[in-house]
């Protein structure tokens, strides 16, 4: 059985006293689920504070993006020994926004991915199509090179901690929310595919979340599907009782 994996992803919001206060009043709301990992991703500026806030508690705290190298003159950027340093757990990897607005590329996730798992961050790496994709019968083009791309010379020993988050690039704070039936198919498509790389055992054992759109309403009908093992939830994860009724809701199946 795969563990349900529900990650909060807060963006460019929240200061280290905002982040430190909405554990404050989420942890009491999640603190019995036991069926659920559960991840809150701050801004950079948040990490220690909420790593500090965290310890002791059933709630992990990883980052939005990360460089590769360990060290260098790339101004403005963070290495994974600086995360581990402080205590992060996780690491989000090719965010949508980050390859729309910050370059990322599919050759780059990889370089970031093989770097997570050497330093014991957790990966969860971001794959998705665009609206035109999608109706271009592009989706599954698209998501194969992308996770082909994305594990490209990882030997499958060392992929046991991969998470994958399926991101519909059409469904990200658009208020539209691909139906269980479309996030199904999607995460389906992932898993023959990693299957294909890396073996149907690495392939099987794989969590793969579901992000876009995701809210209290939505989520124990994503989350109770076979392939789908979990949220990559945006908006909706920066007041503690939506984020703790998606979670609920979630584990509820």
């Amino acid at each position: 059985m795969r563990k349900l994996l529900i990650a909060a992803n807060w963006k460019m919001y929240k200061t280290p006293t905002e982040s430190t206060a909405f554990l404050t009043s989420f942890f009491p709301l999640v603190k019995n689920i036991e069926t659920a990992e559960i991840v809150l991703c701050p801004a950079m500026t948040s990490l220690t504070a909420l790593v500090d806030a965290a310890r002791g508690k059933s709630v992990c705290v990883g980052a939005q993006t990360m460089h590769w190298l360990n060290e260098g003159a790339y101004t403005g950027e963070t290495s994974p020994t600086m995360l581990t340093a402080i205590g992060a757990t996780h690491v989000l990897i090719g965010h949508s926004e980050r390859r729309q607005y910050f370059n990322e590329t599919d050759t780059t996730v990889n370089l970031k991915l093989k770097s997570a798992l050497a330093h014991g961050l957790v990966p969860i790496v971001c794959v998705g199509e665009h609206l035109n994709e999608r109706e271009q019968n592009l989706t599954a083009d698209v998501l194969n090179l992308q996770v082909s791309v994305a594990l490209e010379g990882i030997d499958a020993a060392a992929l046991a901690p991969l998470v994958i988050a399926y991101e519909p690039v059409w469904a990200i704070g658009t208020g539209r929310t691909a139906t269980p039936e479309i996030a199904e198919d999607a995460h389906k498509i992932i898993r023959t595919k990693i299957a294909s790389i890396a073996g149907s055992d690495v392939a099987n054992a794989t969590r793969i979340l579901y992000g876009g759109s995701v809210k209290p309403d939505n989520a124990r009908s994503l989350c109770c599907l076979d392939d789908i093992d979990g949220a990559l939830v945006g908006g909706a994860s920066l007041e503690p009782t939506s984020f703790s009724q998606i979670i609920a809701n979630a584990t509820a199946h």
